[in-house]
Parts: structure tokens; sequence; C-alpha cells
């Protein structure tokens, strides 16, 4: 499981004409799912999402998690996060977990990161063509993935 994590200002997804969802100060979360994936995968990435220091303390230091500054989250699934590139120019998305193992997979990672952080979370919609707008902060984008826990 892949997430890129962005401190955002604010961030919104629009599918079709509409905003399904949108949140000020927080963190944008794209996530990709393999077929490695399972429920180890996303508790170890919903609680380093939890208490992941990248927000401001006031002093210009990146002290404080997500509850500390009352934010929210936005998750975004994003399958194009597992493209293999190494072979021509069109990425190959044969890692990505297909949408009956990875609906569950996100359905729980977004469960289990409001429960684990206590923090409101808002999503796209899987599988939608959605408009992704978002300021970062800082900018802060910070890259995990659950196989490689660097």
């Amino acid at each position: 499981m892949r997430i890129v994590a962005q401190r955002v200002s604010r961030a919104s997804v629009t599918i079709d004409g509409r905003v399904k969802s949108a949140i000020g100060l927080g963190m944008m979360v794209l996530l990709g799912i393999e077929e490695a994936d399972n429920e180890e995968d996303v508790e170890w990435l919903c609680g380093k999402l939890t208490k992941l220091r990248i927000f401001d303390d006031g002093n210009d230091a990146m002290n404080f998690d997500i509850n500390q500054v009352g934010g929210t989250f936005l998750v975004v699934s994003q399958f194009t996060l597992h493209a293999l590139t190494k072979k021509g120019n069109r990425p190959s998305f044969i890692r990505a977990a297909r949408p009956e193992q990875a609906i569950p997979l996100y359905e729980l990672f977004v469960k289990r990161l409001h429960e684990i952080s206590g923090r409101e979370v808002l999503t796209g919609e899987f599988g939608a063509m959605m408009e992704v707008e978002l300021i970062n902060d800082g900018p802060v984008t910070i890259l995990m993935d659950s196989k490689r826990k660097e």
C-alpha cells in the first residue's frame, strides 16, 4: 500500500462538476492499493498518518500532528501510484489491486483512519474520474509504502 500525504491549507474533490468533498487545514492522502496488500498494511499506514508530525507548531518547526491542529483528512484512491515504468513509455498497472480486493481495503482504510485518529475523514469516489484540487502548504509532501517501512 502506497500513499502520498500532503499537508494542505485546503483541498477538494469534484466529480461531474459537483464538489463531493472539501477540507480546510489538513492532509490530502492519495492511496494506492496493490494485490499484496492486506489489513496489516492498513493498520500500519493509518497509525503512521495519525502521528505524522508535519504541521507547524508556531515556531516554524513541524512538531504537531493532525489532531493538534484540528485538521481533516481527504482520502482519494489512486491506483496509478503502483505504475511500473521500467519498460517502454506506457505505464503498466498490473500490480494495482483489482476493485473486488481494493474497494474493501479502501473502505477499511478510511474507517480505521477515522477510528485511530478521531478526525473527520472525507473521500473521493473509488474508480470515478475526479478533479482534485489542493493548496499544498509548505510544500510538504510525504511518500510512504507499507512494504518498505522506511
